[in-house]
């Protein structure tokens, strides 16, 4: 019996053409671009009319559009549930957030079973687990509360046998409310994480605090300091460090403005808080101005600077 084989079809192959596209490598942006995506993926770059397109090849046309890279969200603090963590990566998705990182308040085991999923229609999650904090009464008891450097080093060696993805650290006062980690204690935990080979991440507030942990070894800031503008000192600490991330997670402008242009993305109720959350604030102002200004010092330096919203605002 003579044997049939069946010619095996071409794989769908698409152009996109006439947006601006942002390749995400340091490059000029690609005004008039042209992009050809085969299998999920883009396997030719460049501008309209200067491609060599496959024939019958379906053509898309995306004039007055922008087109980038997923965004990377590196600051959040997600759920630990399966289905209200899932809802909440594909909405993060939905606004163009790639992957994401939930730093330090990942209590339970469902965190881990979803970062091994690949999710349909959802953001990539990667999770620092319990972070550690010094003792905060009347806040969060996600993250390990620290009172000894034994203490440290055991809840960085649970992380770490749970393989999270960074060690997360808060350093912070609270506005003079509760007693922060001691340098002992971070100096511990940012140790004992180096010795699993796993990056450290701070959460900081003051100047003083952010030489502090800089010396301790820390990897990278989750918050810019946010109490004074910063010192050529801090910023020689940081240059000495090539790999050093600042996330600075700018706070409000305290500016009213009209949040119109948001309404179509979110329920009626989220836009509702969302418009009667942006006011008139001196005081915001001012806090907003200090961290503009560390910003605008940190990339005029070179330092890396990443983008991270904190909390689980969409």
């Amino acid at each position: 019996m003579p044997v049939v084989v069946e010619a095996q079809q071409p794989a769908p192959v698409t152009v996109f053409e006439g947006a601006r596209l942002i390749v995400g490598d340091g490059s000029e942006a690609i005004e008039d671009s042209a992009f050809i995506v085969q299998k999920g993926q883009f396997t030719t770059v460049g501008r309209k009319g200067q491609l060599k397109v496959p024939a019958g090849a379906a053509r898309v046309d995306l004039t007055g559009k922008t087109v980038m890279p997923a965004i990377i969200d590196a600051h959040k603090h997600l759920a630990v549930t399966r289905d209200a963590l899932v809802d909440q990566l594909q909405h993060l998705a939905y606004y163009g957030i790639g992957t994401t990182m939930s730093l330090g308040q990942d209590t339970g085991d469902e965190v881990y079973k979803v970062r091994a999923e690949t999710v349909p229609n959802a953001a990539r999650y990667h999770t620092a687990g319990r972070g550690l904090t010094g003792p905060e009464p009347g806040r969060s008891q996600a993250p390990y509360w620290v009172t000894t450097v034994a203490e440290a080093r055991k809840d960085v060696d649970e992380d770490a046998a749970k393989k999270v993805d960074i060690i997360k650290i808060w350093v912070d006062d609270r506005d003079h409310t509760v007693t922060k980690l001691s340098p002992e204690l971070y100096g511990a935990a940012i140790d004992e994480a180096h010795r699993h080979h796993l990056r450290t991440i701070a959460h900081i507030f003051t100047l003083e605090d952010a030489k502090g942990i800089l010396r301790a070894g820390i990897d990278n800031f989750a918050h810019s300091v946010r109490d004074k503008d910063v010192d050529d000192e801090y910023i020689t600490l940081i240059k000495a460090k090539s790999s050093f991330i600042v996330d600075p997670n700018l706070p409000d402008r305290g500016v009213r403005v009209d949040r119109g242009w948001l309404r179509d993305s979110m329920t009626a109720a989220e836009f509702q808080k969302v418009q009667a959350d942006s006011k008139d604030d001196p005081k915001e102002q001012q806090f907003f101005g200090i961290q503009c200004r560390n910003l605008t010092r940190v990339n005029k330096e070179g330092i890396k600077v990443a983008l991270g919203s904190d909390g689980p605002i969409p």
